[in-house]
């Protein structure tokens, strides 16, 4: 049993033995800090092991409450000898991998639903049912037929939106009856991509100033990993209900999408080199868009999709500064390509960014209008 004597000597004897090693080591730990960090993990895990170690040994079957307040043959002859549970399993460490996964999936469909996928496969098929434009019997044209006759079974446009409202706070469409728009999302996405590219911005300007190549960066590894949890968390607890499931249709539906799009009648009806093209045609010919920011959306779908795939593994949680550096470097080009993206396109569409020149409205009307906002940016 893990009592509180046991628990409280093992603390001591690790304490003892980081100051044993500090204080024999201490000049070459100046030199070399990656030395020190070997330290200070090896003492870690040898400490957490242990504690892992005391909880697997049995509790009695009340707790240890007859030792504590003194009943029975089992009483405690002091405080020492009673049972101490060390600590319960972490927050951060109970994550659904899957349920985040999906999230990311879902934020890719959605920055292709805001290019206008769908709307352009739904205004064909309006044009080739109408008989207004030459299309026959080429297999965009057959394809057409079968997503009219298949669009029964799937999830409608509202769907698709409040589900967007509900698990990113974008787009206008309430939520369904007894859901909240996740207004928080956004502003944690954007800041984790400021925290990420910001620890790499300062990583590279340690490692040109500072004079020995084995220095740790001065990059804050707590505010990443903060910003980052902070994230995950906040997706957690967005992630419930049918998302999973929803990805999985509506990634079929995207695929088909471009399947029809790409087709070489539809193509060739437009002028289009490939499936972006004619996207870009039908918007502009038939649903009077200008801008379409097809570059930026898709960017911004591929590596926000990589950065919440990211979060969904236990990557943050690395206690090494070495192994942390290693495993953020497989989103630091994907941060920052969504950041410069998302300034493209708020430079073409003015609209508040928050982590990129955001400022708190003074006003519950200001507040709703820079919702409103976020709702067309996302």
């Amino acid at each position: 049993m893990s009592t509180t004597e046991r628990i409280q000597n093992q603390e001591q004897q690790f304490a003892a033995l980081a100051q044993q090693l500090v204080d024999r080591l201490g000049p070459r730990l100046i030199a070399n800090p990656a030395m020190a960090e070997q330290i200070v993990n090896e003492l870690e895990t040898r400490f957490e092991a242990a504690m892992l170690e005391n909880a697997r040994i049995p509790r009695p079957a009340d707790g240890g409450l007859a030792q504590l307040i003194g009943v029975g043959d089992e009483a405690a002859r002091g405080l020492e000898e009673t049972r101490l549970p060390y600590q319960v399993r972490p927050y951060d460490e109970t994550v659904n991998t899957p349920r985040i996964l999906s999230t990311g999936d879902l934020y890719y469909i959605y920055q292709h639903e805001m290019v206008g996928v769908f709307a352009a496969v739904l205004k064909l098929q309006e044009l080739f049912k109408a008989g207004t434009v030459r299309l026959s019997d080429g297999d965009g044209a057959y394809h057409l037929y079968q997503y009219d006759r298949r669009e029964v079974l799937r999830h409608t446009t509202r769907d698709r939106m409040q589900a967007y409202r509900r698990v990113f706070g974008y787009t206008q469409t309430p939520p369904p009856t007894g859901a909240q728009p996740n207004r928080k999302f956004h502003g944690l996405f954007s800041n984790f991509m400021v925290q990420v590219s910001k620890f790499f911005r300062d990583k590279r300007v340690s490692e040109v100033v500072r004079s020995n190549a084995n220095d740790p960066s001065f990059a804050n590894i707590a505010q990443v990993r903060r910003a980052g949890l902070a994230l995950r968390n906040n997706l957690k607890n967005a992630s419930y209900g049918h998302v999973n499931v929803l990805r999985v249709e509506l990634l079929q539906l995207l695929d088909e999408a471009f399947y029809i799009l790409g087709a070489e009648d539809i193509r060739d009806l437009f002028g289009a080199d490939n499936a972006w093209d004619v996207i870009e045609e039908v918007q502009r010919r038939y649903l009077g868009r200008i801008y379409i920011p097809s570059s930026e959306r898709s960017r911004m779908a591929i590596s926000g999709r990589a950065v919440i795939h990211w979060l969904g593994q236990n990557h943050i949680l690395n206690n090494s500064r070495a192994e942390f550096e290693a495993l953020l470097t497989l989103i630091a080009d994907d941060a920052d390509e969504w950041l410069m993206s998302a300034q493209s396109l708020q430079a073409e569409q003015p609209r508040v960014i928050p982590g990129v020149g955001y400022r708190v409205p003074p006003t519950a009307r200001a507040r709703e209008a820079e919702i409103a906002a976020l709702g067309e940016l996302g």
